[in-house]
């Protein structure tokens, strides 16, 4: 049986936001994206959309666990995440996550519009920071711009308001320039 996101060889990458394996992603980000990935096919989803992007950032990078209080927002996200399966979030099968607010970028194989224009958003944040490659909290950052992305769909749910997570991923990245000098 043939996987419903099949994998690329490394000749077949698609042009546009960089992808799992390609230089702008930290091994980090690259290891969420699989996750993300390996969950969509799992939840019979037909592309990675940016919930599952959340779901795998949460489980993955501990560094994205810190911009959340640890405990009742953790459990509250991943609790909404888990019922994705089962629950509300199977109104979002057979359908493409895309707000239309997201500007339209060169089809990534597997992954939803709003999801491909966040890892193209992701590359570019760590590029305005001089990093060579994107990191999780780049990633976070990029999901929660759009208010109709089904990641910020769980994060209301959870009663978690996008602009404050906004808030404290600027407020940490600000900590970390200022302590880097």
């Amino acid at each position: 049986m043939q996987p419903r996101i099949p994998r690329q060889s490394a000749g077949e990458q698609p042009v546009g936001p960089c992808v799992d394996n390609d230089a702008g992603l930290s091994a980090e980000l690259a290891a969420v994206i699989s996750g993300a990935r390996r969950r969509a096919v799992r939840d019979g989803d037909r592309q990675i959309d940016t919930a599952h992007l959340l779901h795998s950032l949460l489980e993955h990078d501990p560094e994205v666990r810190d911009v959340f209080d640890d405990g009742p927002e953790i459990a509250r996200l991943l609790g909404y995440l888990v019922q994705r399966s089962i629950g509300y979030g199977l109104r979002w099968q057979g359908s493409v996550e895309d707000s239309g607010a997201v500007p339209v970028v060169a089809q990534a194989d597997g992954l939803s519009p709003l999801a491909a224009g966040a890892l193209g958003q992701a590359c570019g944040h760590a590029a305005a920071r001089g990093a060579e490659s994107a990191h999780g909290i780049d990633l976070l950052a990029a999901i929660v711009v759009d208010p109709q992305a089904r990641a910020a769909e769980v994060l209301h749910r959870a009663g978690i308001e996008t602009a404050a997570v906004l808030t404290r991923i600027e407020n940490r990245q600000a900590q970390s320039r200022w302590s880097s000098r």
